[in-house]
C-alpha cells in the first residue's frame, strides 16, 4: 500500500513540486496551506508521514507539530526557509524527525521521506531482549520505555538514540555512530540534529528528577549515563 504523505506549506508552488516529487516515488498526497487546514487535514486522512512548512500563516509548523505530538507519533519532516538555526533547533526538540532547508531538492527531500518511512516501519527483532540501566528499563519490542515505573514518552528517533547508547552503556559514540544507527544511513543529516534530540531526551528525564541520563564526553560524543534519579 502506497504511503499517504501530508504536504503542508502556504506557498502553491512548493506544495506542487513537493507532492509530484512524492507521488511520482510511489506514494498519495494530502496537502494543506495554512496551519489550521493541516490539523484538519491530519484528522481526516491519518497520514503516515507529514511534510510541514514552519513559517505557515493561521498557526505555525511549530504549533502545529505540538498539537500532533498530543495524540500522534506520527514522523514529520520540517521544512525551514529561514537562516536562523533556532526554529530547526526548537522543530526537533518539540518533535520532528528531520528537517529540510529551503531553497532544496525534490529528489533530497524524497530521499529524507524514504529513509524516515524505512525507520517508522522498521520492527525490532521478536528476540529483542529488554534493556535497562539504573532506574531506566527500555523494551525494543513494545517501543517503551519507563523510567522508575512511568512511562517515558520518546519519539522514534529519541528511543532510538535511547536503545543505541543503552545496548553498550560503557561505550562513547561519537555524533556520526549516533547518526547511523538513529538515522539508519539518512543523507545530510546535521551533527547539530544529534545534539538536538539529546537536549530533548535530557529535558524529559529531568522532569522525572534525573539529570544524569546521558553524559557528554568532550570532543568526542555522548554515553549512558547512570539513568538514576536525584536522591
Amino acid at each position: 500500500m502506497a504511503h499517504r504523505i501530508l504536504v503542508a506549506d502556504d506557498d502553491s508552488h512548493i506544495r506542487d513540486i513537493i507532492c509530484f516529487a512524492l507521488e511520482k516515488a510511489g506514494m498519495k498526497t494530502v496537502s494543506a496551506c495554512d496551519g489550521a487546514e493541516a490539523l484538519r487535514r491530519f484528522a481526516e486522512s491519518a497520514p503516515d508521514l507529514v511534510v510541514l512548512d514552519i513559517g505557515m500563516p493561521e498557526m505555525d509548523g511549530l504549533e502545529v507539530c505540538r498539537r500532533i505530538r498530543k495524540t500522534s507519533d506520527a514522523p514529520i519532516l520540517f521544512l525551514s526557509a529561514r537562516d536562523e538555526e533556532i526554529d530547526r533547533v526548537i522543530g526537533l526538540e518539540i518533535g520532528g524527525d528531520d528537517y529540510v532547508t529551503k531553497p532544496f531538492s525534490p529528489r533530497e527531500l524524497v530521499a529524507r521521506v524514504n529513509a524516515i518511512l524505512k525507520r517508522a516501519r522498521a520492527r525490532p527483532a521478536p528476540e529483542a531482549a529488554p534493556l535497562s540501566r539504573g532506574d531506566l528499563a527500555l523494551d525494543p519490542n513494545a517501543h517503551a520505555a519507563t523510567f522508575r515505573m512511568q512511562p517515558v514518552a520518546l519519539t522514534a528517533i529519541e528511543f532510538a538514540i535511547l536503545k543505541t547508547l543503552l545496548a553498550r552503556p560503557g561505550i562513547v559514540f561519537t555524533r556520526d555512530q549516533i547518526l547511523d544507527a538513529a538515522y539508519d544511513g539518512a543523507i545530510h543529516v546535521a551533527d547539530r540534529t544529534i545534539d538536538s534530540h539529546i537536549r530533548n531526551i535530557r529535558a524529559k528525564f529531568s522532569a522525572l528528577a534525573c539529570d544524569n541520563a546521558i553524559d557528554t564526553v568532550h570532543g568526542v560524543g555522548f554515553r549512558l549515563g547512570r539513568c538514576e534519579a536525584k536522591a
